[in-house]
């Protein structure tokens, strides 16, 4: 990249840098955090819940800044992200690498030393899982879909071990949760853009193995999320307003992946899918959350 390209000015640089952390994405994120922070048996402070809150956030960009600088090159050769600050050249790679590096270096110690330990090593784990597993994986096999949907599902189990210290039955059961509501998401942006993704190189499941293999992925994942959502019900951390929300919604996503298989194109399908899980987890999270205040 020339230099040439990078656009100058301060201000232009720190939109770029925000840029960076995928403001879109990292805000579904943290509200997932902030739900596990919520349900999570006991009380922080104030103060320490939004410190707490801040900190993941400050290292949910740091992993998607590390993950933008990585994967540059391949982001130019697709549609949906050739616009982002590095492909586009409004910024330095290396600036973009010392700015995830150092939210890193920043986060990391903080929620290990201002919350407890056991939430500072799942962030750990989350960041090396994302950056330094999934993100190269994605070139080489179909399988990162099931190992990026770990680092994608930590921060509510985050936000929940922040409260508690601990990693118990109410917090993995939302960590499962966002785990299995990912696979069917992925799967249908993949397949609603899957010639962008083989273009650069990407290695997503409906490519690989095949639109049809891709739907009894997206059936399989979404009838499992129906039973592990409810969990929440038996264990006590939500009541029967959110468990008839998470059967009906649960079985609203599942019926979406199973429309796949009545042979419309799998881009049509995907689009649909994708669209769905955007739906689900905002609305079953709202369920959760007032049935805390309920």
């Amino acid at each position: 990249m020339s230099s040439t390209t990078v656009r100058s000015g301060v201000w232009p640089t720190l939109a770029s840098l925000v840029a960076l952390t995928k403001p879109r994405v990292s805000g579904m994120v943290m509200a997932s955090a902030a739900v596990g922070l919520a349900t999570a048996p006991g009380q922080l402070p104030a103060s320490r819940s939004f410190a707490g809150l801040f900190l993941i956030a400050l290292l949910v960009g740091a992993a998607n800044t590390l993950n933008c600088w990585m994967e540059r090159e391949s982001d130019a050769l697709m549609a949906r992200t050739r616009g982002r600050p590095l492909p586009a050249g409004r910024l330095e790679p290396g600036l973009a690498l010392g700015f995830g590096l150092v939210l890193a270096a920043v986060s990391l110690p903080a929620l290990t030393l201002g919350l407890n330990a056991v939430t500072g090593l799942v962030g750990l784990f989350a960041l090396v899982s994302y950056v330094w597993i999934y993100t190269p994986m994605k070139v080489v096999s179909p399988s990162a879909l099931l190992v990026g949907a770990v680092p994608g599902a930590l921060p509510p189990l985050m936000g929940w071990t922040a409260v508690t210290g601990r990693l118990d039955a109410g917090g993995l059961v939302l960590f499962a949760i966002v785990f299995l509501w990912q696979l069917p998401h992925v799967i249908g942006l993949s397949s609603y853009r899957m010639l962008e993704y083989a273009n650069a190189s990407i290695r997503v499941l409906p490519a690989v193995r095949g639109e049809l293999v891709a739907k009894w992925h997206a059936l399989f994942w979404g009838g499992l999320l129906i039973p592990v959502s409810c969990l929440l019900y038996p264990l006590g951390v939500a009541g029967r307003l959110y468990l008839g929300a998470a059967l009906l919604l649960g079985f609203g996503y599942l019926g979406t992946a199973l429309w796949g298989f009545r042979g419309e194109p799998a881009a049509r399908w995907g689009r649909r899918l994708f669209l769905a899980s955007l739906l689900y987890l905002p609305l079953l999270f709202t369920a959760l959350l007032l049935d805390q205040v309920g």
